[in-house]
């Protein structure tokens, strides 16, 4: 049963029936279709923390989804599952893939960021500052693009960029 039928969140459930009627009546092919499906399920298992289910669902979303609008999101979404479960590297390629398909996700030059700046702070604790700056100004790079695509969001990075002199 697909997990749309099965899930008792009513945001989830209405979300659901929206994405249902919208199916019917929006001329998509039956794998267009399918490929929704799929992204849909995954979305719902991820909310719920299930994130082997929820990368099945999107590695099945992928193999049928032809549009790359539409795989930028899948690609983003599992780069957000590997970068929850600490796998940065896997989220970092994920992000680049779906920035690849659509270089206009602020959110997927965010994540990176925040990875880049999680490393630069390793670095610090082990004792490398200069593998540290590396991986600051990275972060620095990846934060301006965001910045640049939504100008009033990313408030605390618009804020450490200042601080550490990297705005410009």
């Amino acid at each position: 049963m697909p997990r749309s039928r099965i899930n008792g969140n009513l945001i989830d459930k209405t979300f659901s029936i929206v994405a249902n009627i919208l199916l019917r009546i929006i001329p998509t092919t039956s794998g267009e279709k399918e490929a929704f499906t799929y992204y849909r399920d995954g979305m719902s298992a991820q909310s719920e923390g299930n994130y082997a289910e929820a990368l099945q669902n999107y590695y099945e979303a992928m193999r049928l989804e032809i549009d790359p609008y539409d795989r930028s999101y899948i690609l983003y979404n599992i780069g957000l599952i590997y970068t929850s479960n600490g796998e940065h590297t896997k989220a970092l390629e994920y992000y680049f893939r779906a920035l690849e398909r659509n270089p206009f996700l602020p959110q997927a030059f965010n994540n990176m960021a925040v990875i880049c700046h999680y490393r630069g702070e390793q670095a610090i604790r082990q004792g490398d500052s200069e593998i540290a700056e590396a991986w600051f100004d990275q972060a620095a790079e990846y934060w301006k693009q965001a910045i640049a695509l939504t100008p009033g969001n990313y408030i605390e990075a618009q804020n450490w960029l200042k601080i550490t002199r990297r705005f410009e």
